[in-house]
């Protein structure tokens, strides 16, 4: 069993448990920028920044992390959103993390979850989010198209993450607008930025679509490697979180754009 099953397994659970809570009530958060027009209209590397305490490939990164004091700081930096980790088992995080950044800060705020169900992204949009994560690899094809179309429906922005060119079909199969790449293989966790090259190579640039490079990427080196290869933005999390300035590791990933996004 891959780490991606497991992880898959405990949000089966999850969803169980949601199903049997009384019925979601959307709340009407803040309006948020959009993520996509701050990323295509950019002329340098957009940050997403995540509230990140665990992973199951490193274990503790920053154990009893405040949200607020992290928001916060990165949205003093200028970051073009926030990302929020909602998994408890292997991430530390909880959906109150997402409500406590939501009513802090007022930037584009990403649920980081595994979403198998639409009961998830009720739960992420009532807790504040405007966009939610829908990984290819954790879901069926049906499963994906599903979920995309009703994210979008309620009016939440949707990145779609993909691995590799196969997985960047299926996003552009239902016309996904923010795509990222996960440098880390969700079955083994290792790490591999030509990952996003790889999927660069065949990402088509021309169309309203913005191409967003995930984990892995450390600083300013990493950063101009995945602009050249044409990335508009980064998701960055245990970079930062370790990071003793963040306003200054921040600044060192917004280089400006490569040559493939214009």
């Amino acid at each position: 069993m891959t780490i991606l099953d497991k992880i898959l397994r405990e949000k089966r659970i999850e969803v169980e448990a949601l199903l049997a809570e009384e019925m979601i009530a959307v709340k009407s958060g803040k309006t948020r920028p959009s993520l996509f027009e701050k990323l295509h209209k950019a002329e340098k590397l957009q940050v997403i920044a995540e509230m990140k305490r665990a992973s199951p490939s490193k274990g503790l990164i920053a154990e009893g992390a405040d949200p607020v004091t992290q928001a916060e700081n990165y949205s003093e930096a200028g970051v073009a959103c926030i990302s929020v980790l909602t998994d408890a088992p292997f991430f530390q995080g909880s959906f109150g993390d997402l409500e406590a950044v939501a009513a802090a800060v007022s930037t584009p705020l990403l649920c980081k979850d595994f979403i198998i169900h639409k009961v998830q992204i009720d739960k992420a949009r009532s807790a504040g989010a405007s966009v939610i994560l829908l990984i290819v690899s954790a879901l069926e094809t049906k499963e994906l198209a599903e979920l995309y179309s009703y994210a979008t429906g309620s009016g939440l922005e949707v990145l779609v993450e993909v691995h590799d060119v196969e997985e960047l079909k299926s996003a552009l199969e239902i016309d996904a607008k923010l795509i990222g790449v996960n440098n880390r293989d969700l079955r083994t966790f290792e790490v591999d930025l030509a990952r996003t090259e790889e999927v660069a190579a065949h990402f088509p640039f021309d169309e309203e679509r913005v191409l967003i490079s995930e984990s892995g990427l450390v600083g300013r080196d990493d950063a101009v490697r995945v602009a050249e290869a044409g990335a508009n933005g980064v998701l960055v999390g245990e970079s930062l979180m370790r990071s003793g300035s963040v306003i200054e590791a921040i600044e060192a990933l917004q280089v400006p754009l490569g040559r493939a996004v214009r």
